[in-house]
C-alpha cells in the first residue's frame, strides 16, 4: 500500500489544514503549468492522487483502518547525501552533486525471486571455438543453478534466430543442456533477430510475480538493425523485462550495447577472456534471484529552475542512466548492498539567502519474493544558501565516488576528442588518466592508459581492446567507493 503521508511529506497524524497546506506547496513546485520536467508531471499525478483521498474525511478514514491493519515493513530505504550542504549565494550557475542511496532493511531474511530467465546466445561464424564453447560451458552451469520454480527460455542467433529451449518451468536440465550443447558456429550478427525471439519467449510469462530478464551473449557488431534492437528494449520496459548484455573480445559495439542495456536498468560487461564467462553468469543470476527489490525506479523532479544533467548508477553495477526520461531505471535492490546512484544538478543563480527546496525523488520497486508490489520511499532535498558559507568538510563517500567518476569520464572524453580529430586533447585527456590510475594503486590500467596514449600519438587511434579495458575498467573501480 502506497505511503499517502509520504507522498505529501506529512505525519499520519497531520490535520486538515496540514494537507492542504502541503498539497498547495507541492503544486507550486510541480504543477504541469510550473515545471516541464517529466519527472515533476509523473509525481505530481500520484500526489494529487494522494490529496484527494486524505482531503476526503471518508476516504482517509478507510485508508487509516487499512493502513493500521496491515502495516508495511520497510524493505528499503532512501538516503541522500549531497556535495555540499551549504551553497554560496551566487549570481551565477552552479554544479551541485547528490550521492542517492536504496538501502536495503539489514535485518531481512530473502527468499528467492522466481526467474523468467531467457538467454540469447550469439552463435555466428566469429563465435568459433573456445568462445563458444565456453559460452556453451557456462550456459549448462547456470542451468543447474535455477529450480524447477524458474522459467527458461533459450534462443540462439547468427543471421536468423532459433529457438532452442522453449520457455517453460524448467523441468528438465538435460534437455535443455543437450539443445545448447548442439549449437554450431556459422552466419553472421544480426542481434535484432535473436532479441525479437527472446522477446517472444520472456513474453509468454511475464509477470510482476517473476524477474523477467533478457541476457544477451556476443562477440559481434549488428549491422543496421541497431534502432529496432533500442525500440524493442523501450517496449520491455512497459512490460517489466530487464535486458543484459555481455560483449565477448573486442570487436561488439559498446556504445550500442551500453544503451541496450540501460533503457532497461540492466547492465552490460566486458568478458576479455571466455575463462570469465562462468562467473559473470553466474553473479548475474545470483543477483536476479536473491533482490530485495526488482524493478527498481527512481522518479526525479527537480524544482522548476533546477536542471538535472545527467546520472550515473554506481552499485550494484556501475552504468551509466539515461535522464532523457522519467523515471530513472535503475534495477535492483540487493541484501547487504547499497544500491546507489550519483546526480548532477546545475542550480540557478542564488541570490536570496535562506532554505530553498532542490529536487524531490520517489524510489518505487516489486519486493517480487514476498508479493509486495509498488513499493514506494520518497526523500524531498533541499539546501541551504549563504552569502558567507562556513568551511565544509565535504563527505568522503561522495567524494570518493566522484573522483572515481571523473577516470570514467575523462576517459570517455578522450575517446570523444580522437573521435572528433584532436589527436592532441585525447593523448593529454590519457596520459592524466595513467597519473591518476598509478596514483590510486592501478598500475595495470596505467599502462594501458599510457600504452593506447602512445598509440593515438602514433597512429591516431584507439586500439578496440585498449579502448573497452580502460572503459569498463575505470567503471569497476567506482564498486569499491567506500563508506
Amino acid at each position: 500500500m502506497q505511503d499517502l503521508y509520504a507522498a505529501l511529506g506529512l505525519p499520519p497524524e497531520a490535520s486538515d489544514e496540514d494537507i492542504r497546506h502541503a498539497y498547495r506547496a507541492m503544486a507550486q513546485r510541480l504543477h504541469p503549468d510550473v515545471n516541464r520536467h517529466p519527472g515533476a508531471a509523473n509525481q505530481f499525478r500520484d500526489i494529487t492522487a494522494a490529496y484527494d483521498t486524505l482531503s476526503n474525511a471518508a476516504e482517509r478514514a478507510s485508508y487509516d483502518y487499512k493502513r493500521r491493519q496491515s502495516p508495511e515493513r520497510p524493505y528499503f530505504t532512501l538516503r541522500v547525501t549531497p556535495s555540499s550542504q551549504i551553497v554560496r549565494a551566487l549570481n551565477e550557475s552552479q554544479v551541485l552533486y547528490l550521492l542517492v542511496e536504496l538501502i536495503p532493511d539489514p535485518t531481512l531474511v530473502i527468499g528467492n525471486s522466481p526467474l523468467n530467465l531467457t538467454l540469447v546466445i550469439d552463435h555466428s561464424t566469429s563465435m568459433n571455438g573456445v568462445r563458444l564453447e565456453r559460452t556453451k560451458l557456462a550456459a549448462h552451469r547456470l542451468i543447474d543453478q535455477l529450480t524447477d520454480k524458474d522459467v527458461l527460455s533459450v534462443v540462439a542467433f547468427s543471421d536468423r534466430a532459433e529457438v532452442l529451449v522453449q520457455a517453460a518451468p524448467l523441468s528438465d536440465k538435460n534437455a535443455a543442456k543437450t539443445a545448447i550443447t548442439t549449437l554450431q558456429a556459422g552466419g553472421a550478427t544480426a542481434i535484432y533477430e535473436g532479441l525479437r525471439a527472446a522477446h517472444a519467449q520472456n513474453q509468454h510469462y511475464v509477470g510482476k510475480n517473476f524477474v523477467n530478464h533478457i541476457i544477451l551473449i556476443t562477440d559481434g557488431r549488428t549491422y543496421g538493425d541497431e534502432q529496432d534492437c533500442l525500440a524493442l528494449a523501450e517496449r520491455c520496459i512497459g512490460e517489466g523485462i530487464g535486458i543484459s548484455a555481455m560483449g565477448i573480445g573486442e570487436e561488439w559495439n559498446d556504445v550500442f550495447l551500453d544503451r541496450l542495456a540501460s533503457i532497461t536498468g540492466g547492465t552490460s560487461q566486458y568478458i576479455n577472456s571466455p575463462n570469465i564467462m562462468q562467473r559473470l553468469l553466474e553473479e548475474r543470476l545470483r543477483s536476479l534471484g536473491q533482490t530485495v527489490a526488482e524493478r527498481v525506479t527512481l522518479s526525479v523532479a527537480p524544482d522548476p529552475d533546477v536542471i538535472v544533467e545527467n546520472a550515473f548508477r554506481l552499485a550494484p553495477s556501475a552504468q551509466p542512466l539515461l535522464c532523457e526520461n522519467d523515471p530513472l531505471l535503475v534495477g535492483q535492490v540487493l541484501p547487504q548492498l547499497n544500491t546507489s546512484v550519483i546526480l548532477t544538478l546545475q542550480l540557478p543563480p542564488l541570490t536570496e539567502v535562506g532554505f530553498r527546496s532542490l529536487v524531490r525523488l520517489v524510489a518505487s520497486g516489486d519486493i517480487v519474493w514476498n508479493n509486495q508490489m509498488d513499493y514506494q520511499v520518497v526523500a524531498d532535498v533541499s539546501t541551504e544558501v549563504m552569502s558567507q558559507p562556513p568551511a565544509q568538510e565535504h563527505p568522503r563517500i561522495i567524494l570518493d565516488a566522484l573522483s572515481k567518476l571523473s577516470l570514467y569520464r575523462i576517459q570517455q572524453k578522450a575517446a570523444e576528442a580522437l573521435a572528433r580529430g584532436d589527436v592532441r586533447e585525447a593523448t593529454r585527456k590519457l596520459e592524466t588518466v595513467a597519473t591518476r590510475l598509478l596514483a590510486s594503486g592501478q598500475p595495470e590500467l596505467a599502462n594501458i592508459a599510457m600504452a593506447e596514449s602512445r598509440r593515438i600519438a602514433n597512429t591516431h587511434m584507439l586500439s578496440d581492446e585498449g579502448h573497452k579495458a580502460l572503459k569498463y575498467g575505470t567503471r569497476r573501480l567506482l564498486l569499491t567507493s567506500g563508506e
